[in-house]
């Protein structure tokens, strides 16, 4: 099944799976450095907005998003080209980050009146490890390429609205139209609860997917991308 994947897609499962077996297996301490922090964490370093699109935190995590990728990102780049493909995939995943970090940034604002908290001048009484562990619970990493992943789905619903996908629950067909419609809503709803206890960023896909269909109006101003 992966011969038939396309180059881009083949290539971006690659990355993932490397970045998965040396962050779990050889070296645990990477996963700070490579996942995604808020701008004003500690830990955050540039490169992770770019980076967290390929960390995963667990193998279930990595493989529903894979074969999503493998999915709906084959068909898409077999329609785009590799080029354009890779463009829209990364704008997607960047576009969820952006989305989830401020809706991070404004719960921040919300609770300590800035956009830009530092520990130690929040709790200046605090000791050193005692303030580690508070920015811990601040800031907390996001991972995963399931912003990117996202956007897939609603560039497939966009060119193929038609296609019919089998679910597996319920065990039905629906039109891919459809599917992202309930999907996206689904994610809107999770995103609007709150839920302390729920640790998806349902921001991310949601940004994941409103990046990508703004991109592809673009396009389709342009002339060039619907057949």
């Amino acid at each position: 099944m992966f011969n038939q994947a396309t180059p881009v897609v083949r290539n971006l499962i690659i990355i993932n799976v490397i970045f998965y077996v040396v962050t779990h297996f050889i070296s645990s301490d990477l996963q700070s450095v490579f996942a995604g922090y808020y701008i004003s964490a500690p830990q955050f370093q540039p490169w992770q907005v770019v980076t967290h699109m390929f960390m995963h935190a667990s193998l279930g995590h990595i493989f529903f998003n894979m074969f999503a990728l493998f999915m709906f990102g084959s068909q898409l780049e077999r329609v785009w080209g590799p080029k354009r493909f890779l463009n829209y995939y990364l704008i997607c995943g960047l576009g969820a980050f952006a989305l989830h970090e401020l809706v991070v940034g404004f719960g921040l604002y919300s609770q300590y009146g800035t956009w830009f908290p530092v520990v130690e001048e929040l709790f200046p009484t605090l000791g050193y490890s005692a303030a580690q562990g508070q920015a811990l619970r601040m800031f907390v990493p996001v991972v995963g390429a399931s912003g990117a992943v996202f956007g897939l789905l609603l560039g497939f619903g966009m060119l193929f609205p038609n296609t019919r996908l089998q679910l597996l629950f319920p065990p039905i067909p629906i039109k891919a139209r459809y599917f992202v419609m309930g999907y996206g809503a689904i994610e809107l709803m999770f995103a609007l609860q709150n839920n302390p206890g729920d640790n998806v960023a349902h921001f991310a896909h949601l940004g994941g997917m409103l990046f990508g269909y703004f991109l592809l109006k673009k396009w389709q101003r342009e002339r060039d991308v619907f057949y």
